[in-house]
């Protein structure tokens, strides 16, 4: 009898190890359906793109809200004077200046990042720094580089990037410019978002500076912003065609105006 009692224990247990392991099958298989399920695939996208409006927001605290970037002086010197003559100084720097250098040094410092090379980041970083033609241009992009840099460890996927930067032999001081970029790129957020969400944080910041300084009512900032949508994605196609050994720009007018700027007597903007 007690034999008989054994044998249906051991037999049960064996039972039971086979349906524990079907049931581990069963529920491995589960998971791994659901993490490749479209709805899952949507929540990834989704949290990308959430990722990317957030290092657009106006919210995030960089101190973007103090720059003009030359606009307050144009607008002082009558360059500037309406919404019409705001819309095309904001398109033209977007054009001639962002597109056809800064952006390209963008997508390198991605590109870096993407790759973990530090040693390009940094250089890209300092060729970004080198081009800033005037000290209040070097000043925005210092201090908003810093800034963003110092929320990277709010970021989780940027955590990988944040020891890869402290490994590195030196501390580099990113300029904004690389700090967007390497953030979008730990953050794996594609190129093409990337781009897109800085150009539209840097031309609502541009408008606004406009709608106050001018000043222009709120639906014609809102107007200039509409123009606006409609060059971005010229801009970066341009930039994405550029080879990093043919940028530049040659924004004489925009240099002059940040430099006279610095001694604009009464002013609200720090360039």
């Amino acid at each position: 009898m007690e034999q008989v009692v054994g044998r249906s224990i051991h037999t049960v247990l064996q039972e039971a190890s086979i349906i524990m392991v079907s049931l581990t099958k069963q529920i491995d298989d589960l998971a791994a359906s659901a993490r490749n399920s479209p709805n899952k695939r949507m929540q990834n996208n989704s949290l990308v793109t959430l990722a990317a409006l957030h290092l657009a927001s106006p919210a995030l605290p960089i101190g973007g809200f103090a720059y003009s970037q030359g606009l307050e002086q144009a607008i002082e010197d009558r360059l500037v004077h309406d919404a019409q003559t705001a819309q095309i100084w904001i398109h033209d720097i977007l054009m001639f200046s962002l597109a056809k250098q800064e952006l390209v040094l963008w997508i390198g410092a991605h590109d870096a990042v993407s790759a973990d090379d530090i040693q390009a980041l940094d250089r890209i970083n300092t060729e970004i720094l080198s081009l800033r033609e005037t000290r209040e241009f070097r000043l925005e992009s210092r201090q908003m580089g810093q800034s963003l840099a110092k929320l990277f460890p709010q970021w989780p996927e940027a955590q990988h990037f944040i020891q890869q930067l402290k490994a590195y032999p030196k501390t580099i001081a990113l300029t904004y410019t690389a700090a967007f970029a390497a953030i979008c790129a730990a953050s794996k957020i594609p190129l093409e978002l990337g781009l897109t969400s800085y150009l539209w944080g840097w031309a609502e910041n541009q408008v606004v500076a406009a709608v106050k300084q001018i000043p222009l009512g709120q639906s014609a900032g809102q107007a200039i912003l509409h123009e606006l949508k409609k060059s971005i994605p010229e801009a970066i196609a341009i930039a994405c065609n550029t080879p990093a050994d043919e940028l530049g720009s040659a924004a004489i007018g925009l240099a002059i105006t940040s430099a006279r700027h610095e001694n604009q007597y009464s002013r609200l903007f720090r360039s």
